[in-house]
Order: structure tokens, then sequence, then C-alpha cells
């Protein structure tokens, strides 16, 4: 990958077009988790550094081009000047007389939030009118928002092409741990992938398999490959009609070299619930009334040994019922070998994903890895192959 960053830009005396994600959650009015906020700060910090004035573009919620006033980012304000320590103007609007005003007005050292993006219909349109007329606002663009690059919109695509530009630091951070653990990974290279179903996941299943030595599968898509396989699963989760599917991707497997990593005992319980009376059984005998909710023991350490001999990591999804005690045991266990190798040197370690980061907190490891993406869609979007058109722009 090539894109600029901000220590190629020359700001002194220029007006920073910041595309964030403050898409944080809201409570009566408050910021419930101010995490987004918090990382964008670094990038702003060293724009007002290098003489310029950052003038942020974000969104939230889904408005659909409407006025919402209850998806005002009005309500992140506070919580943006509280992460800043220094003052942030806000405006009414995110083009036009008012935002092209509050720009004129910005002083040195000041930071300018601008209204939700998505207010406008031709954010999500894309719209070449939209992406003109938030350009005419600025000079540079910056992108510090992974997590919305995934979408190709006025404000993470079209922009982008108008004005010079450059990845903001979480941005820049983001990318270069993505390239280094699937794009041109130090190997041997395990993934592991978890969750309920494997219909939301064929594409990055699909693409993994191609390009990973080990894959790890766990949750409920472990229940639909090893009903696939032919054992009885009882009253599992699963995707009894994506068994097929789960073949092929097994055969595709097998001719890439890649090994894929199922569980070969389970933990099984009566009931899907915290603390409920259980059992560890080959996985090859699920009693009919069982339901598998976590890896047993000997599956934990087989995945251990892939990790000992890997030098890169890529995570996400939990291995069991992660939420419910005692069967995260899997995930924990996994987690920290993960976290003791990242520590030791041995591994780069990345994930990503709302599950897996709650998983990997539960177990006290996040801390440790190389990298943990706070993306969504865009980080499976990119495990998956796929082109993501705020990166791309980057790149042009």
């Amino acid at each position: 990958m090539a894109w600029n960053t901000l220590d190629d830009m020359d700001m002194a005396g220029k007006v920073v077009l910041v595309r964030v994600d403050v898409n944080v959650p809201v409570d009566n009015g408050r910021v419930t988790d101010a995490t987004r906020i918090e990382v964008i700060v670094p990038t702003l910090r060293d724009i007002i550094a290098k003489g310029g004035k950052p003038v942020l573009l974000a969104h939230f919620d889904r408005p659909k081009g409407k006025i919402v006033p209850e998806m005002s980012l009005r309500q992140v304000w506070p919580a943006l000047q509280t992460a800043m320590g220094t003052p942030v103007k806000f405006a009414e609007d995110c083009i036009g007389p008012v935002a092209k005003q509050a720009v004129t007005d910005l002083a040195d050292g000041e930071v300018l939030l601008l209204e939700n993006t998505r207010f406008h219909r031709g954010e999500e349109e894309n719209d070449p009118e939209m992406s003109a007329a938030l350009a005419a606002l600025g000079d540079i663009y910056v992108n510090d928002a992974f997590s919305v690059a995934h979408r190709a919109h006025s404000s993470t695509e079209g922009i982008a092409r108008l004005l010079p530009h450059a990845a903001g630091r979480q941005m820049e951070a983001e990318l270069k741990a993505l390239e280094a653990s699937l794009s041109a990974p130090e190997r041997p290279l395990v993934a592991v992938v978890g969750g309920a179903k494997v219909s939301t996941k064929l594409d990055l299943l699909g693409n993994l398999v191609r390009k990973v030595d080990y894959l790890v599968i766990g949750g409920g898509m472990a229940n639909t490959f090893l009903a696939a396989q032919g054992h009885n699963i009882g009253i599992s989760l699963a995707e009894l009609e994506m068994a097929e599917t789960a073949r092929e991707i097994m055969e595709k497997a097998a001719k890439t070299g890649c090994e894929i990593v199922l569980p070969e005992d389970v933990v099984v319980a009566g009931e899907f619930a915290a603390g409920a009376r259980n059992e560890i059984v080959p996985a090859s005998r699920c009693p009919a009334d069982g339901m598998i909710l976590d890896a047993g023991p000997a599956t934990i350490k087989h995945i251990c040994d892939v990790f000992d001999k890997c030098r890169t990591l890529i995570w996400n999804g939990p291995l069991g019922a992660f939420e419910l005690p005692p069967f995260d045991t899997a995930t924990k266990a996994a987690a920290a070998r993960a976290a003791a190798l990242t520590e030791s040197g041995q591994l780069i370690s990345v994930a990503g994903g709302g599950d897996t980061v709650a998983a990997l907190n539960v177990a006290n490891a996040a801390d440790s890895f190389t990298y943990i993406s706070t993306a969504g869609g865009a980080f499976l979007e990119w495990m998956e192959g796929k082109t993501l058109p705020g990166v791309a722009a980057l790149e042009g």
C-alpha cells in the first residue's frame, strides 16, 4: 500500500478537513463510551502542531438524509472538548454558508466540529455536488476513520478525489497493522474465525483458506463444519443447510495447503445458561439432547500448539459462548496464549470485530495484542479481501 501520512503534508496555515468516526454510544444525551473520540486526539494535536486548523467531518446514526435533532453531533461535542483539552467549536451544518463562516472564524489552535454529514442525502449517495461542497471548505483532506472506510460516501471517498489527502494517525496505524498481518505477513499465518453463522462469513472463509497456513474455526460455525463431517451435534446452534458449503471450503483448504482446525472435543450442556451442568465429550459423540457451547481441553491445546508455531495471528470471533461462564474457557485460554506469545515477541497479533474485542477484554488479553481494530464491517471486508473505497481513495 502507498498513502501519505501527516508527516508528508505541509499544513501550515491550511484548513484540514478530517474524517473521523465519533459515532459513539449515547444515553440521555451523554456519551457513555468515548473510546472512538479519544483515539482521534493524536491526529488533531499533530495537525495543530503543524500549523493546521482541524475541521471535523463525521456522521451519527442513520438519519437518512434528513435533519433528526436526536442524531445531532451536538451530543458528542462536550466529550470531544474534554478529550482535546482545547477549544472546540460547533457548526450547525457541514456544508454551505453556515459551515463556511464557521471555518472562516476558526482561530489557530481551535478545532471545529461540523454537523452530521448524513443530514444531507448526498453524503451516502457519494454525490459529486456534496463532495465538492465539502471540499470547498478546506485545503487538505485527512481520513482518520478506518471503521467507515468500506463506505463510498462523499466524506470518505468523494472528497479525497478533490483535495490533497493523507491518512490520520489512527488510520495509519490500522493500515500498517493490516498490511503486516495479511497483505505481507510473517509466516506461518493463522486465522481464528468464530461466531454463529457460516452464511455471514462465506467470503471471509473463502479468502482466508487461500492466504493462511492455519484456519481455526470456532463457535456455532464449528458446529456446522462438524455436522458437515457427519458428526451428530445434538441440539447445537448450526446451519445444517450450509453443510455442503462447509465441505466445499474444507476441500478448497486441502488444495491450498491450509490446515483447518476444528474442535476434537467439546463442552456440552442441556441448556444455554451460565453455570449449566456440562460435560466434555469427543466432538463425534455429542448427546442427542446436548448443546455444544465451547471447545474442550484437547482442542484448546491443539489451538495453542498452532499459535506456538506461527508468527502472525488474525482473530475475528469467539471460540465458544464466551458471554456465559464456564463456556468462555476456550476463548480465554487461547487469547491468553496469543497474548503471552505477543508479549514475548514471538507473534504479531491483530484482532477486530465487536464480539472479538469484547471476548478479548473478558480474557484480559486485548492490551497485549499487537493491534486491536475497533472497526466492524470495514475489518471484516478487509479480511474478505475486498477493496475498501475510503482506503483506495487515499492511495490515488
